[in-house]
Parts: structure tokens; sequence; C-alpha cells
């Protein structure tokens, strides 16, 4: 095999021809040219040599070190070897050829890696698993070329390095790094009318001190650079800038799913055209700076970091997001375009700052406004203006059809001038918001819940005539629904479950009718509301009673006192579909009184005529809730007088048992009126006042001589509220 020497260069050749052949344990040629035949070469190759190949032939590289390797019309394969390239020639050069590099290291003073047409034929580089160094690019791709990597790391170390630079040709990475010192990629526009395509899937893209990526043109001509971001992939300049597009260039970026995020500006130069797709979730945080067009789809989201103005908006689904709630800002587009945009704004009535849309030229399609709630109150009542179009028929509407503006809640409103439309926050139509409203239900359930631990001797306790009229222990378990109205101040569901234990014993003093007894015991009661939002009291308690009981006549005395600590807790559905939490804890003390009569009729059938007078004082109580809203409650006081009749009968079992099926029906008076609440110093009235009549039917039965059980069914209705539902069960222990 002859060794070439030329005079003119002193270099060494060597020239491959005729079979395949194994080049190896050489140390003295400098540059091999493979030429006739295919090549592979291994590690005991000489590190020193360099490889240009041509012809249609392949150089395999297994696990071998070169110096540069210069591929025209032909191919490589590089497995697990690395190329230090030196002077100013790339590690490899690619010239209309193909390459396969796999789990290799490219390195070099100037270009890690050249991919170029030769004579109108492009280059194909497919590289996975390796890792690519150069000091002015890492990369290049030409016009008709293509550079395709996965798990592979690009570098331009210098000062003024660009990680991959592309030349209207094609390059992918998956699940790669590319990094520039100053951009991560740049594109050249370059006398070509080949288009340029970049797709980045799962991969980091670094400029560390200028762009993520930057198009220019060196001509003005009509190609464009198409760049797809997916799978979370990740663009950072160390400017600020994701994208830069300059001269006369043309660029798309298009991010698209749920996993992308990109934060940082689209900038582009006079006379250049930027456009910008979101699709499928898919965020952009930043700047958007002379714009051509933007298209937000299928919920993506663009969040502006200052004033925005792009030509034409398309809104498919997807949403702008007007900065933090505290930054005002004013988004002006040309055309406004689609259906089903959502619009994410803020607005404080106390000083009219707002974000505003301000459509210059036509707007269409349907679009919604959510707009940030407040717990704070308006100090002015001017009308607030959102959203401006020059022409157009496009429609706007809040979401939830309200904004929560601290103690009120506030609709959409909109004039028409000329074609042109305003819509606005109407004053005028502000109704009470629902934190406004959990804080009314809160100061107004605490004595619905006292009643429901209470309730009559029978409930409570059982019949005492029954069985050996001997005081014991007791517990009860219960439950009640209660429908408050608006007439009251303010409309909610209330639902109690609690539970009671009790033990009494009789008193050393008269004919020993008299019974003391000591209770306690615990409810939880959940408040549902308008608009989702909620309630809850714990209530904690603890009494004391004592009960008059005369066999002989059936006259009786109940009367009871009792002590409650409430633990309250509101969580508020807000319009932006946010939320809003509060607690506080408060104490309330009442008693009860009871007299009745027991008079027994013929066949076992009775009727019991009774009088009860309530009244409770719940302590007055101040809390916020975390979005701002300052509620004030009043000491609450309910007086509440009872008259009611039970008719029953006694029967007794074959088995010696005794059933005491009975009914009841009462008529029930609340004279309480005014129990004032203050929302951020608007005051509101929980007037409970008012009548109703409640329905009962129960049971109670001897199991043995010392223990009974009973049940009781009630249902009330009358001014301002409802009972559909109320029940409880209990066992009473003689002894």
């Amino acid at each position: 095999m002859p060794y070439l020497h030329s005079p003119l260069s002193q270099s060494i050749f060597l020239v491959v021809m005729g079979s395949s052949l194994l080049v190896s344990e050489r140390s003295y040629a400098e540059t091999v040219v493979i030429g006739y035949e295919d090549a592979i070469i291994d590690a005991s190759s000489s590190p020193l040599d360099k490889y240009k190949v041509f012809n249609g032939w392949t150089l395999t590289a297994n696990n071998a070190t070169s110096r540069n390797i210069e591929v025209t019309t032909s191919n490589l394969v590089l497995n697990g070897s690395t190329v230090n390239g030196d002077g100013t020639e790339p590690g490899v050069s690619l010239y209309g050829s193909t390459a396969t590099i796999t789990g290799s290291t490219i390195n070099s003073n100037e270009i890690g890696l050249r991919v170029a047409a030769d004579t109108g034929v492009g280059s194909a580089a497919q590289v996975f698993s390796s890792t690519i160094t150069g000091m002015t690019r890492g990369a290049t791709v030409s016009q008709l070329s293509r550079l395709e990597m996965t798990d592979t790391t690009l570098l331009a170390n210098g000062a003024d390095g660009i990680g991959l630079e592309v030349f209207n040709g094609t390059a992918s990475a998956v699940r790669g790094t590319i990094v520039g010192g100053l951009n991560g990629i740049q594109v050249f526009d370059y006398f070509n009318p080949e288009d340029t395509l970049i797709n980045l899937d799962s991969t980091t893209v670094v400029g560390r001190t200028g762009s993520a990526i930057v198009v220019e043109n060196y001509d003005s001509g009509a190609t464009h650079t198409q760049i797809n971001v997916m799978n979370g992939a990740t663009l950072s300049g160390g400017n600020g800038h994701l994208l830069e597009v300059n001269g006369t260039s043309t660029a798309t970026l298009r991010v698209s799913d749920s996993n992308t995020h990109l934060a940082g500006d689209v900038i582009a130069a006079s006379g250049a055209t930027a456009n910008v797709i979101l699709d499928n979730q898919a965020t952009l945080t930043g700047r958007l700076e002379n714009l051509t067009s933007l298209a937000i789809n299928s919920q993506a989201q663009w969040v502006m970091v200052e004033d925005g103005t792009v030509s034409d908006l398309s809104m498919n689904g997807g949403s702008v997001k007007f900065g933090e709630p505290t930054s005002y800002f004013t988004l002006s587009v040309g055309n406004l375009s689609g259906t089903g945009g959502t619009f994410f704004m803020a607005s404080d009535f106390s000083t009219g700052q707002t974000d505003q849309l301000d459509v210059t030229g036509t707007a269409t399609g349907n679009h919604q406004l959510v707009v940030a709630s407040s717990g704070a109150d308006p100090i002015n009542a001017d009308k607030l203006y959102l959203v401006h179009t020059a022409a157009g028929d496009a429609k706007f509407s809040l979401l939830n059809d309200r904004i929560d503006l601290g103690a009120y809640s506030y609709q959409l409103a909109s004039t028409e001038t000329g074609g042109a439309t305003d819509w606005y926050l109407n004053p005028e139509s502000k109704t009470i918001s629902p934190g406004t409203q959990s804080a009314m239900a809160l100061f107004n359930t605490a004595p619905t819940i006292w009643y429901g631990e209470l309730t009559t001797l029978r409930s409570r306790m059982g019949e005492l005539r029954v069985g050996t009229g001997q005081s014991g222990a007791w517990v009860r378990a219960y439950g009640n629904k209660y429908v408050v109205s608006a007439s009251t101040g303010v409309g909610y569901k209330q639902n109690q479950q609690g539970l009671t234990f009790g033990a009494d014993a009789p008193l050393p003093i008269g004919d020993g009718q008299w019974l003391a007894g000591l209770m306690a015991g615990y409810s939880q009661s959940d408040l549902d509301l308008d608009r989702g939002t909620s309630g809850t009291v714990n209530s904690y308690y603890a009494g004391a009673y004592t009960t008059w009981l005369d066999a002989q006549t059936g006259y009786y005395f109940d009367g009871v006192v009792k002590v409650n600590r409430f633990q309250n807790k509101s969580d508020v559905n807000l319009s932006d579909n946010t939320s809003a939490k509060g607690s506080y804890n408060n104490y309330g003390v009442g008693a009860s009184a009871e007299v009745g009569r027991h008079i027994t009729l013929k066949d076992g059938y009775f009727v019991e005529p009774y009088a009860q007078v309530s009244s409770v004082v719940i302590q007055g109580k101040n809390y916020d809730l975390d979005n701002g809203l300052r509620a004030e409650g009043d000491r609450t006081r309910s007086l509440l007088g009872e008259l009611g009749s039970t008719v029953g009968r006694n029967i007794e079992l074959a088995s010696g048992q005794l059933v005491q099926p009975y009914l009841r029906a009462a008529y029930v008076h609340e004279f309480s009126k005014n129990n004032e609440v203050k929302v951020n110093d608007n005051v509101f009235n929980n007037d409970l006042s008012g009548s109703r009549g409640e329905f009962g039917a129960g049971v109670t039965m001897t199991l043995t001589q010392k223990v009974k059980a009973y049940a009781d069914l009630e249902y009330s209705k009358g001014d301002g509220i409802e009972q559909p539902l109320g029940g409880s069960v209990g066992v009473h222990y003689s002894w």
C-alpha cells in the first residue's frame, strides 16, 4: 500500500485503496485519505491521525481516538470514539454525507460538528448520547442538511460562542442540552429559499450572556424559521430573551404541551415578523415586544409582566393573565379573534386602577373576564372600565357573572358609542358578597346550634315516669337540618350532628321528687351557603339541670343552664374561583325553663301540655378573612317562647314491656330582632324574629326494669327558618 508525500505541505498522507482495511498500530501517519474502500479504526489506531473520507465510502471508528475527520459525499460511524480537533478545522465535518455518532466525544478549538451540503446535496447526522464541544460553535447545520440529537450535550464555550448555528437547515434535540457562551441557538436566513426547522423536545437551551435563540438574516428573502418547543423543554437567555427575531426575518415559536412552561421575553426588531403559538396548557411568562401575532389555544396561557402590544391576538380556549393582582397593565391588540378566551385581570375600586384590554381594530368572539376578588371595599362609586373595542361584535362576560369586592359583589355592564363598546364594572349592581354571607351565617347560627343541643325535657331525657321513675344516667345522639331563608339577613343550610351525656340523682329535699344533674356534649354544624361557600361550627358544651316531677298530679318543671364554646370556621368561594378562609372562637351562655303536666286519660292515653322559655347570649367577636375582609359581630341574643302539647298512649306488651308512642305539636316564637353584623364598616342585621310551628313524633320503650330507649322525629316551619328534619335517639339508665 503506497504512502504519498506532498512536497508542498510537508504533510504525510495515507491513501487507502483496494479492499476494506483495518487501520491500526500506526503512529507516523498524519492524514489518512479514505477514497476507494470502507475503513475501520479502533483503539489501537494513532490518536494523532486525521481522516478524510470521500467517494461514497464509510469510515467506522470503534472506541478510537483521532484528530479532525472530514467526510465528503460519504459515511461516518463513530461508536464510543473521541475526536480532538485542532487548528481552525471542525472536529468533524460532513459535506453531502451521513453520520451516525453514538456515545462519542467531539472537541474543537473552533466548530465541534459541521453538517453541510455539497453541490446541492445536504448532510444528515444522527447523534446519540454524545458530547460535542467547540469554542466558537458547538455545531453548524447548513441548507438542505439535518442534525438529529438524542441525549446529547452541545457546547460552545467561547465568550461569543453559539451552541447551535443553523443556516436554512433542520435541527432537532431530544432530552438534550444546548449551551452557548453568547447565544444558545442562532439561525441565519442566508441567501437560500429553504426554511429552517428546529424541534426542541425535553431539551435545555441556554445562552449564557445573550439569548436562548436568535434569528438573523443576511438578505431580504422570504424564508421562515419554525421553532417547536415541547415536553418540558426550557429556554434561558442571560439577557432575559427567549427569542430574538432581527432584521427582516420571519419566525414562529410554538410551545405545545402542559409540561412546557417558558419564562422570558420574545423580542422582534422593527421590520421583523415574530409569531407565537401556545397550545395544550403550555405557558409563557414574559414580554412580547413588537409581536405580529399571538395564538393562545386549549388552556394555554400568556402571563404579562408589563404593558403589551400584539397586532393580532387569537384566543381559542386560552388565557391571558395580566400579571399579579397588585400590578395593573394595559394590553393593546390590533385585532382580537377566536372564542372562549379568558382574561385574568385585577381592579381596585379605591384607586381607580385596573388592568385594561384595548382592541384598536376589530374584536370578535365570546370571551370571559376573570377579575381578581378582594376583601377590601371600594372607596368611590365610579365605573371601572375593563375592555374597549373599537369595532366588531365581541361579547365579554364575568366568570360566575360577578366580582367580589369587600362586602359586595358587582356585575359587568357595557355601553356602545358609534360602533365602539366599553365594558365596565357597574357599582349600581351590587349584592351581598359571599364573604359577607359567611360572616352573617356564622354569627347567626349559634342560637340554632344551642337550641338543637337542648330541645324539650322529653326529647333530651325521655319520659322519666316510664319505668321506675328513678333517675340515673343517659346518652342522646341527635341530628338536625335547618334551612334559613334570606329574609333573616342571609340564607343558608345547616346540618347538625351531636352527642350529649348526662347523669342525675334525687335531691334530699322536699318529697324526693327533685332531681339534679350534669350534662356535657359536642356537636358539629356544617353550613352550606350559595356559590360554594361553606362554614363549620364545632360546639363544646357543659351544663346543669334540675327536674321536679309530681307523680300524683303529673306536674313537672325542668330548668337547664348551659355554657358553650364555639369554634367557627368559614371557607368562602370567591368569584375568581379562589377562596378565602377565616376562623374565630367565642362563648355562649343560656338557660331554659319548661313547665308542664302529664294528664292521664282512659285506656292508657295521656296528654301533656307544656310551656318553655329559653334565652341565650352569644359573645360578640371580630375576625378577618385572609383576603382582607373584616367582620364584626355584636352580641347575639335570642329569646324563644314555646307552647305545645304531647299526646300519646301507654301500651303494655305481653312480655311486660311498656311502649309509649306519642305525637307533639307546638307554637314557637322568637322575640329577638336586631343582631347587627359589620363587614368592612357596612352594617347588616341578622333578624331572628318570627313564629313557626313544630311537629314531632316519637316512642319510648322500657327494655328492662332499669333501661329504656327513646327516639324522636321533628319538623318545623315558620318565618325565615325551616327544619325539614330533626331526630334523636337515646338511652336512659335508672338506678
